[in-house]
């Protein structure tokens, strides 16, 4: 999965601070209409509420695993298996691919299907579960949507590949016509999934993560889901939009609709391989902060960055972002970032060489207050920057 025309990561913090207007870079994703501080807010009072039902699934039989509140993916026993279970959805990207087709003639809904069930799934197996069904959720502004019988039909297929890649079913979904909710010429794509934890495994949720771990870094295979509602407000701004040429030559509506890389796969090859990681994050939303999704007081130093793709390094320059801010909005080609157990790091990294996938063997966890140091750009994250809540 190697990108293309990539810059290093000392090459990226120097063309930021040197081309970047600070205020501009920072204030970019409340622009594009945003707010992370707020939306954070509202998850922590969900979740707080959430836990208060926990013990309602005991009428059932199961039992609610609240050390997985927070988390990328719910966690609960249920007839002596452990389970996890997901809601995820896509953003703006399907609004992005609309624009490409309307105004190049390029029909990409078949990658955002596939984005869609990646963004699913990859939050599924940060657990250590491994993907079972997935139920998709296609809500359009007008039933006339699917009268696009060439979008139809490439937004179904991208979805079936992504399933069969993953390993898992196609369970069903809802497919509802929301006029006045949704733009009549938009269609907002979800979806849920359940996935079985192996047997013989405990679920992945951070208990056995501590100071000497070993960093190892995914590559991203470009922007993936997160960071698009700023793609869109630099496409808006430039005279050519989506047909604006990147470093490559590519044009920015194609570079920015490259497929998510689905990392399932690896994390079952991983567990296979009894190279069990001690935490898993997903890089989405707020970036490298990520890093530090665990509640606990640790230090994540990075000593060595992957490439950055052209497109997000396209976007940061045209957006104006300083270094902070560009590592806490776009993955800046970190796709997963897996914890491993002291002297396994190497071990983790070949495994994912083998199945496909760029892998850097990047830092380490250290003992000491909770924050992320990106050493090659100069960035520091303090804990107070990522707060999801909803432990128990």
């Amino acid at each position: 999965m190697a990108g293309r025309g990539r810059r290093s990561g000392a090459d990226t913090i120097a063309v930021a601070m040197s081309d970047a207007t600070p205020k501009v870079g920072r204030d970019a994703y409340k622009q594009a209409g945003v707010d992370y501080e707020t939306l954070d807010a509202g998850k922590r009072d969900a979740v707080a509420a959430a836990l208060a039902t926990s013990d309602l699934l005991l009428a059932r039989g199961g039992r609610a695993l609240d050390g997985s509140r927070g988390s990328p993916a719910f966690v609960l026993e249920l007839a002596g298996r452990r389970l996890a279970f997901v809601l995820e959805c896509l953003g703006t990207k399907s609004i992005v691919a609309r624009q490409v087709y309307e105004q190049l003639g390029v029909n990409r809904f078949a990658d955002v299907a596939y984005d869609t069930v990646a963004a699913i799934v990859g939050d599924l197996c940060c657990v250590g579960a491994a993907p079972a069904v997935v139920n998709a959720y296609f809500a359009t502004g007008s039933s006339q949507w699917y009268a696009q019988h060439e979008l139809a039909q490439a937004l179904i297929e991208g979805w079936s590949r992504a399933c069969v890649d993953a390993g898992c079913v196609w369970g069903g979904g809802e497919s509802p016509s929301l006029t006045g909710l949704v733009a009549e010429r938009e269609i907002e794509l979800a979806g849920s999934a359940v996935g079985v934890i192996p047997d013989g495994i405990e679920p992945i949720l951070g208990e056995h993560l501590g100071a000497g771990d070993e960093i190892v870094l995914v590559a991203s295979t470009g922007l993936h889901a997160n960071g698009v509602s700023v793609a869109r407000m630099v496409a808006g701004r430039l005279p050519d939009g989506y047909a604006t040429a990147i470093a490559s030559g590519r044009q920015l509506g194609d570079a920015v609709l490259d497929p998510s890389a689905l990392y399932s796969p690896l994390v079952e090859a991983l567990l296979a391989d009894a190279l069990v990681p001690t935490y898993i994050s997903h890089i989405t939303g707020h970036g490298l902060l990520k890093l530090m999704r665990s509640p606990k007081e640790l230090t994540y130093r990075i000593a060595q960055l992957p490439p950055v793709p052209e497109v997000l390094q396209f976007l940061v320059d045209e957006a104006k972002m300083d270094a902070p801010t560009a590592y806490s909005t776009f993955n800046m080609g970190v796709g997963l970032a897996l914890c491993a157990r002291p002297g396994t790091g190497t071990a983790v990294q070949a495994v994912a060489q083998a199945a496909g996938f760029e892998a850097t063997l990047a830092g380490t966890v250290e003992a000491g207050e909770r924050q992320v140091i990106l050493e090659p750009v100069g960035v520091h994250f303090a804990g107070s920057q990522l707060d999801l809540g909803g432990r128990a």
